[in-house]
């Protein structure tokens, strides 16, 4: 199937961009991680659709370039906007799978913004320690939104640019269809014909600011509907996300490691995730 083409949701006072795959009368929504975005779901949706309708959401700068030094863009104003389009669109009941900020945000639309899900897949969740969400830190001292505003921005072509994504540890894991698809949808060419990212460095580092707005611990024992959180073997974030903590707290939670995963396990083990969605909803139905 290909991969249909963006469309706009108002979401009050923002148009909120997202793919849809119509399909059949059960309902799945995809939310990415900081930084990314909803096409590199494709290769894991297709494996639902046509049976299934499902809907991914871009979630970069829909409200607009959102300073980093003034707090970012809220996870509560993404969960917020993220209640309002699934009612906006009559997405009833669904499953949600969300990675990383994506599952995070999914967890407070639901928890305090009435998103009434059948199920959710939290992969790699940003449940940061209670005490880091009462810190008042700029951008300099928060660990990932400091380096993101670094990131690199400019290639002057495709193959230039492939050549520094095959160089990087980041995407050395990924999946080679995942990363043709962040080199041809991740990546904007400009009108000078050099390449940029779509989700800039200023929108990925004001994304990781808005996540100290929200404290999530409160909340997850508020979701009342089944929820698998899924790890990766060799996370980045243990140590850090108490993952164990969370699902006890949850309650209907469930526990799933990834072997040989960090985490980015969607980009990393696209087909595990297909297996671990159809098994979930093989346990829900």
């Amino acid at each position: 199937m290909e991969i249909p083409d963006i469309k706009m949701q108002d979401v009050g006072g923002a148009r909120l961009p997202y793919l849809h795959y119509g399909g059949g009368p059960s309902q799945i929504i995809f939310v990415h991680a900081t930084g990314f975005m909803p096409w590199l779901w494709h290769p894991v949706i297709n494996e639902f659709v046509p049976q299934n309708s499902a809907w991914a959401p871009f979630i970069c700068d829909y409200r607009g370039d959102c300073n980093p030094q003034a707090g970012g863009l809220s996870w509560e104003t993404i969960s917020r906007d993220l209640s309002v389009f699934c009612s906006s669109l009559k997405i009833e009941n669904p499953l949600i799978v969300g990675h990383s900020m994506g599952a995070t945000v999914s967890t407070i639309a639901v928890a305090n913004y009435g998103i009434k899900a059948r199920g959710m897949i939290l992969i790699e969740p940003i449940f940061l320690p209670e005490e880091f969400y009462s810190m008042d830190i700029d951008i300099k001292q928060h660990p990932l939104a400091s380096k993101s505003i670094k990131r690199t921005n400019h290639w002057n072509d495709e193959n230039e640019a492939w050549s520094y994504l095959k160089s990087k540890t980041l995407f050395s894991s990924w999946d080679e269809q995942v990363l043709e698809l962040y080199l041809k949808y991740g990546m904007q060419k400009q009108e000078e014909g050099n390449l940029k990212l779509t989700c800039s460095p200023q929108n990925e580092a004001a994304m990781f600011m808005g996540g100290w707005d929200i404290n999530p611990w409160p909340l997850l024992d508020k979701v009342t509907c089944p929820v698998l959180v899924v790890e990766g073997e060799n996370t980045e974030n243990k140590g850090l996300v108490d993952v164990q903590k969370a699902v006890s707290t949850f309650p209907q939670g469930q526990y799933k490691s990834v072997a040989e995963a960090g985490h980015l396990i969607p980009m990393q083990k696209p087909r595990e995730v297909v297996q671990i969605i159809k098994d979930y909803i093989a346990e829900l139905t």
